[in-house]
């Protein structure tokens, strides 16, 4: 028995201290619209993170080791990507790789061609519209999230998957940016961490719509609501109601249209409910 234990305590002390991590096996899924958790050392101080221009979320796991949690877009290619580390040592950078993964289509037909081609008014109040959802996105507030692994903020069947290509009537549109569950409307939708409201509004494409801010750029924002039970400026505690289940918006029926956002990249929020599918 003793020759066969050696080898693998050999194997134990040769893996890298935070192997084990859990914030790691929980969220490390370094692919496009995935997130890559970067281990950044165990300094006394929280050492600060930038990729592609925006900072990113940092963390230390069970007072050990500085972790960053990098939100990868939809839009980067599989290989080497870089952080930007500024820590007590100075300023440097540190490389992760980012691997592949094929997205499914989807075609939807809508009755409105508007919500597939909006007429010049509709194009001018979407530019505005998305302004302001962009700044809200870019928010960055030093607090951290109260927890990583979320709760759902409904309970039901998902209905469409993140990263999905949609086609309009025959016509490719943005990616599918979130997850879809299937529930009634008037179903109430919580908050699955705490945080604090930085927007609401009704919008062309994602009709009622609230944007929470759980801390340091990472952004819930749920939208297609039938109601709006919070305002901009709110506290909301993990579970909190922010609204109720709807079909406003670009939406074929009632569902629960939920993004998540880390350095103003959406990713894949199945990653932080244990539901991610390689």
């Amino acid at each position: 028995m003793l020759r066969f234990l050696a080898p693998l305590l050999a194997l134990l002390l040769c893996l890298p201290a935070h192997a084990d991590s859990y914030i790691t096996r929980l969220l490390d899924k370094p692919v496009p619209g995935g997130v890559a958790v970067v281990d950044l050392g165990n300094g006394a101080q929280a050492p600060t993170a930038r990729y592609q221009g925006r900072s990113v979320l940092v963390v230390k796991e069970q007072n050990s080791r500085w972790l960053a949690i990098v939100g990868v877009p939809l839009t980067v290619k599989p290989g080497t990507q870089q952080l930007a580390i500024k820590d007590a040592s100075g300023n440097r950078t540190q490389a992760f790789t980012v691997g592949s993964k094929k997205y499914p289509e989807q075609r939807i037909t809508l009755k409105n061609k508007r919500q597939v081609n909006p007429d010049p008014a509709d194009l001018k109040r979407i530019e505005g519209e998305l302004a302001e959802q962009i700044a809200a996105y870019r928010t960055f507030t030093p607090a951290t999230p109260s927890n990583l692994l979320l709760d759902k903020p409904v309970n039901g069947p998902l209905s469409s998957k993140f990263g999905v290509r949609r086609f309009f009537n025959g016509e490719e549109r943005n990616p599918h940016a979130g997850l879809d569950f299937a529930v009634p409307a008037g179903t109430p939708i919580k908050s699955p961490a705490a945080g604090k409201v930085i927007l609401t509004g009704n919008y062309f494409f994602n009709g009622n719509t609230v944007f929470v801010d759980h801390g340091q750029g990472f952004i819930s924002m749920f939208c297609h609501m039938s109601k709006i039970d919070v305002k901009v400026g709110d506290a909301v505690p993990r579970g909190g109601v922010v609204g109720k289940v709807g079909a406003t918006g670009r939406a074929t029926g009632p569902h629960m249209h939920w993004n998540i956002s880390l350095n103003d990249a959406r990713v894949d929020p199945a990653i932080f409910i244990g539901a991610f599918q390689p």
